[in-house]
């Protein structure tokens, strides 16, 4: 039997208990970066958080098809729809093609995924690679009437669309309220009949560099159409979940789902869900604002803010940051200072600790301490809308009782600790997917690792046993040279990488 899980549903705003369109099914579409820099910590969330669900269903046992998109042509500057597309801004100013800046930063961005420990998705499609599908959609969308051809470009009707459906149930917006907002920022836009319509497809001026043939002009989709074109050809004309960044609500996903209602009748997601953002000094972390810290920056300790002054106090290891922001739910805000980062890499020591300590510990005839439920505690905060923070509470508090054991003040009985080896490993690694960033997450590597140092601190117990205090002193302080703690016991040694 499948666990129950719950997930928040922006589109309602309310938990709700899910349920997928098709049984031991699952469609999920998120929303991946506009590769024109590198990948900040504002983007590592989502990575994260949907990488936590993606491997959760697994683990619960569904078949998931998880399609995480590339954003290589269409977004222009500011999010609106005039000014210069980004990646061919990039490309302009370096004097590159626009695919060798994406092409680049893709690279960037995979290999800052993999250290933190983010699961390659089962489609990565490109925005430049299905053109064909967004002009589709642009036309089925001006066959329904919900769009119209303006000196070349192609524009979505707001205003039209709002008359027999709702333009701002996602993100609660009043739509006279977005027209007099958007009347500010028109800018003298005279192709749109209305300011807040958006664009479905614009024709390129001829100093734009990214452009392709289509019956209204030579030009290139929206931003917002890649989504919808994409969701729809690899999820179906209806899928289980969309994610994002709480910033994408608006426009973004209230456009995706005007686009979809307006081209075949009806929404495509069933479960919209929107993680919240990282900030400094409670400002949203972005690359428009220029108030980012990229991954490298983190992993390296080296970051200076506009007036130079140094953001970073010290480096921080990927599992660092994927531990901290763990450690908050992902509805919530994270506000980024070096003093959060540092109580997670204190944190996540602590639990690695224990992880460790849980492989050392012998069981006794009976157990002390108790184990039952954990198992089923950090299911039931998982099932609550992905709630890691209780998750690793709970796990927090079996550490407590492990470290006991493994200081002789409790008894564990053999199934006991086979229960908790496993609870450990199921949702500290399958789960969670933090690992010992010593040991760089490869399980033959991590394993022959500790066997080595194990051996050398025997050998050194054995030399100690034989008074040739020499050999032990050597072993010992070759070990500490390159890094190694070493504490002696009654009953043998303990050791940890600092």
């Amino acid at each position: 039997m499948k666990q129950p899980l719950s997930i928040y549903n922006t589109l309602t705003r309310k938990k709700e208990l899910f349920q997928p369109l098709h049984e031991n099914l699952v469609g999920m579409y998120v929303c991946g970066p506009t590769v024109y820099g590198d990948a900040h910590l504002g983007h590592a969330r989502p990575a994260v958080t949907f990488d936590v669900l993606f491997r959760y269903l697994q683990r619960i046992g569904y078949k998931v098809r998880y399609v995480r998109n590339i954003t290589d042509v269409g977004h222009l500057e500011h999010d609106a729809d005039e000014g210069e597309d980004k990646i061919a801004k990039k490309a302009r100013l370096e004097q590159l093609e626009p695919m060798e800046v994406v092409q680049y930063y893709l690279n960037r961005y995979h290999k800052a995924m993999d250290a933190l420990n983010v699961l390659p998705p089962s489609i990565e499609p490109h925005a430049s690679g299905h053109i064909i599908e967004q002009i589709q959609l642009v036309k089925d969308i001006l066959a329904n009437g919900y769009a119209y051809e303006s000196e070349g470009s192609v524009y979505f009707d707001v205003v039209k669309y709002n008359q027999s459906h709702h333009y701002g149930k996602l993100s609660g917006r009043n739509l006279e309220d977005v027209i007099n907002t958007s009347r500010d920022n028109l800018d003298g836009q005279t192709e749109k009949h209305n300011p807040v319509d958006f664009a479905l497809w614009k024709k390129a001026q001829p100093e734009h560099i990214m452009r392709w043939p289509s019956p209204w002009s030579d030009g290139f989709p929206g931003w917002h159409c890649e989504c919808t074109a994409m969701g729809k050809k690899y999820l179906g004309s209806q899928f289980d979940i969309h994610g994002g960044g709480m910033d994408l609500v608006f426009p973004h996903h209230e456009c995706e789902i005007a686009q979809a209602v307006a081209s075949q009748g009806q929404d495509m997601v069933r479960y919209w869900m929107h993680n919240n953002m990282i900030t400094i000094n409670g400002q949203k972390m972005g690359k428009s604002l220029g108030n980012f810290i990229t991954l490298d920056e983190f992993f390296s300790g080296s970051h200076k803010d506009k007036d130079g002054r140094e953001m970073l106090q010290q480096p921080y290891s990927p599992m660092t940051i994927r531990f901290f922001i763990l450690q908050a739910h992902y509805r919530s805000t994270v506000d980024f200072s070096n003093e959060a980062l540092q109580a997670s890499e204190k944190g996540l020591e602590r639990l690695m600790d224990s992880w460790h300590r849980l492989r050392q510990l012998t069981p006794s005839d009976s157990s002390s301490v108790e184990v039952g439920g954990l198992r089923q505690r950090c299911y039931d905060a998982m099932n609550d809308d992905l709630n890691t923070p209780v998750v690793i509470s709970h796990l927090f508090e079996a550490g407590r009782a492990i470290n006991s054991v493994y200081d002789g003040k409790a008894t564990i009985s053999a199934a006991d600790l086979k229960e908790l080896q496993e609870v450990f490993d199921l949702f500290i690694a399958d789960i969670l997917g933090l690992r010992d960033d010593a040991q760089g997450g490869n399980a033959k590597a991590e394993a022959a690792y500790h066997a080595a140092v194990d051996m050398l601190l025997r050998m050194r117990m054995e030399a100690k046993a034989n008074k040739d205090w020499a050999k032990a002193d050597q072993i010992r302080n070759e070990l500490t040279a390159l890094g190694f703690e070493i504490k002696d016991r009654k009953d043998g040694f303990e050791w940890k990488l600092v």
